[in-house]
């Protein structure tokens, strides 16, 4: 086997044993304790805690607020973010942190990343940063200047970097202009419109301890609501990918669509397809990989978006939910236990949810004795044959049942038995990765997740039998 070949099987091996270890198959993996949406994200504090400064303030008749009375201090920003203000403010720049980092410190949560926008143009910033820390202008609509340092990637956008829009949005904003305003006031009003959503239309001053706000980013935080800051349809007509992103942030929030969202969604879903495919998975990766996977796949399937992502799984949803309701389907369990080991903070590697999908796909198409899961798991992680089926049969000892993927635990099997059908079932999940590649959104991703790495499960499963039996 080539160098490439057993990078490429210890690169799937790694990732299923991250998704089925001990650890994990211990806190009940495909157990009967998943909860709703709306728990799982209350426990990882998604909701607005009551105790928050934001929940007893007024905001909703005032553009600027001391920060600090909303219970946001400058000791809060990440090391990485501070040298790129402070670097950009010695040099006579205004910066500001901007969008959904400034929404996430308002909730206490660590921010995904930081973002930074500043008067300086990006051949500025490059020019500032270039020497001590790799930089570069990318993007072509949205251009950003990417500054690395500290191990952190700090997007840096300008004031200056107009974009265009539709003749429906001039309008819309031409009869929105604040008609008394500064012209620095002006300029951070006219960028906070051009955002996605008004959650992320907000605007921090560490220096002075300011926040900006123009269109009642504040109040929708604490209402719980997203909007858009221009007519949804507009909205989503000008950035397909800001269905997807709407998605994604009101499952991680917990926040509820405005009408104007929901029929934007309804009327224009199909337009995801236009988005590219690596735009796509990382917004699938965003949602999966960051604690609210089991959130994100239940509203991506009610407003009709899992059907064009994920067909095979969107259509066993709908029979599957039909029966017993959509949480207590196999699948959102396996996402429910998923969220509890992912956050923000230490979210799981792609391969894990894509290894997940693969693993489910495998067992709907072909269901299995749970010792037969039970004994594939165990020797993910024990990397021991009689060790791992051991474990496995104490556990079967648990009634477990899941329609369609596990078969009545009646019949005893035998260990040769066993160890057939464990590697029968590495087959059919070799299989299902070249079902799951076919998949357009998924198909860049899958060139790093390739069919062929699977037969390097299939020989682990077969080289720990017989090194029992030699």
């Amino acid at each position: 086997m080539d160098g490439i070949s057993i990078r490429r099987n210890s690169l799937l091996l790694s990732r299923l044993k991250s998704l089925l270890s001990l650890k994990r198959f211990r806190h009940s993996f495909v157990g009967t304790g998943a909860q709703d949406k709306s728990s799982v994200n209350r426990s990882k504090g998604s909701h607005l805690n009551p105790d928050s400064k934001l929940g007893k303030m007024d905001t909703s008749q005032r553009t600027q607020l001391d920060s600090r009375k909303l219970g946001l201090y400058s000791s809060m920003i990440s090391e990485a973010s501070w040298l790129v203000l402070k670097s950009l403010q010695a040099r006579g720049f205004k910066a500001y942190l901007v969008g959904g980092c400034v929404r996430d410190l308002l909730l206490n949560r660590k921010p995904k990343d930081y973002d930074i926008i500043t008067t300086a143009n990006l051949k500025q910033v490059k020019k500032q940063f270039y020497r001590s820390y790799p930089s570069q202008i990318v993007g072509r609509r949205f251009p950003i200047c990417i500054v690395h340092l500290k191990n952190t990637v700090i997007e840096v956008s300008s004031f200056e970097t107009a974009v265009e829009g539709t003749i429906e949005k001039e309008k819309f904003l031409a009869a929105q202009k604040p008609p008394t305003c500064q012209k620095s006031d002006l300029v951070l009003w006219r960028d906070s419109m051009s955002r996605d959503f008004t959650v992320n239309s907000l605007f921090f001053n560490p220096f002075e301890h300011k926040i900006y706000d123009y269109a009642n980013g504040l109040g929708d935080i604490k209402s719980l609501k997203l909007r858009t800051l221009i007519p949804a349809h507009i909205s989503f007509t000008e950035d397909s990918a800001r269905i997807l992103r709407a998605v994604r942030i009101a499952a991680r929030l917990c926040l509820s669509f405005s009408k104007e969202i929901e029929s934007a969604i309804s009327d224009l879903s199909f337009s995801v397809l236009s988005i590219s495919q690596s735009r796509i998975m990382m917004e699938l990766n965003y949602m999966l990989s960051y604690g609210a996977a089991q959130p994100s796949i239940s509203l991506l399937q009610r407003v009709g978006l899992l059907e064009i992502l994920l067909p095979f799984h969107a259509a066993y949803l709908t029979k599957q939910g039909r029966k017993y309701g959509e949480n207590s389907t196999m699948l959102m369990k396996l996402l429910y236990n998923l969220d509890r080991l992912s956050s923000c903070e230490q979210p799981s590697d792609s391969g894990v949810w894509v290894g997940l999908f693969v693993f489910h796909m495998a067992l709907v198409d072909k269901p299995q004795h749970p010792l037969v899961v039970f004994s594939l798991a165990s020797l993910l992680y024990y990397g021991n044959w009689k060790a791992a089926v051991h474990f496995a049969r104490l556990q079967i000892e648990v009634p477990i049942s899941f329609e369609p993927e596990l078969l009545e635990a009646t019949a005893f099997i035998s260990d040769r038995e066993l160890a057939e059908r464990v590697i029968q079932l590495a087959i059919l999940i070799q299989e299902s990765v070249h079902i799951l590649t076919n998949a357009d959104s998924l198909h860049e991703m899958m060139e790093n997740f390739p069919g062929s790495a699977c037969s390097g499960l299939v020989g682990f499963c077969t080289k720990k039998y017989e090194e029992l039996h030699c």
